[in-house]
């Protein structure tokens, strides 16, 4: 079972989920980065390009998801370097502070309760996010594209595109495929056609979206809109 609601870390959501059974889950990707918890280890979720497959023992999860573009300066970290990869919060931090941090956690009312009020330590430790960065991903989502968006921003090309790698993990296209993908879902899941969804969303035709879905998400539309959430 998977419940979110949102955190008190404007943009972020707090997360937890616990398999029903065994088997293979798929996370998909959403421009985002994630602070998890799993049977007491802390972890980051770096941006995915790709849904992510989960398997083994069903084990349960808990996580913050910060809005796109900020978590890579909590972290200090770019996001580039974290991409396609679930790593250890030890390998980014002193260990001695991410055993403490731990232990917060582990000990806290709920991993999810714990996990929050790290992010919003890290938060307040750390300069407000580039208000640059939620502009790039609202023009984005609003089906811009990439040279428009550079464009609005006073950017040149390769500015945006550098700007992207370090906050989001990819370039603008990328995260602009992404922020698609995730419109036509939402549409396609209140039972609008296919096609519809389609010229609704910005992709030239439903061939165009049955392509996209199958490669960012490993399924068919069709299957993915009737499986779990």
């Amino acid at each position: 079972m998977y419940e979110e609601r949102a955190s008190r870390l404007p943009g972020a959501v707090v997360w937890t989920h616990t398999p029903s059974g065994s088997g293979t889950g798929r996370v998909l990707p959403d421009g985002c980065m994630d602070l998890l918890w799993n049977e007491g280890r802390l972890l980051i979720a770096g941006p995915d390009t790709r849904a992510y497959l989960t398997g083994g023992t069903p084990t349960a999860w808990a996580g913050v998801r910060f809005f796109p573009g900020t978590a890579p300066a909590l972290l200090g970290v770019p996001a580039h370097e974290l991409r396609d990869q679930r790593v250890e919060l030890a390998d980014l931090r002193p260990r001695a502070d991410v055993r403490r941090l731990t232990s917060r956690v582990n000990s806290a009312a709920t991993p999810q309760a714990g996990l929050e009020d790290i992010a919003l330590r890290w938060a307040a430790e750390t300069a407000p996010p580039d208000p640059l960065l939620t502009r790039i991903v609202t023009a984005l989502n609003a089906g811009h594209s990439v040279a428009t968006t550079a464009d609005e921003l006073g950017l040149h090309p390769r500015q945006l595109h550098r700007r992207s790698l370090t906050a989001f993990g990819y370039g603008p296209k990328t995260l602009a495929r992404i922020l698609r993908l995730h419109r036509a879902l939402t549409l396609a899941r209140t039972g609008t056609p296919h096609a519809e969804t389609a010229t609704r969303t910005g992709y030239a035709d439903q061939a165009h979206l049955t392509r996209e879905v199958r490669d960012l998400t490993g399924l068919p539309l069709g299957k993915l809109l009737s499986g779990p959430g």
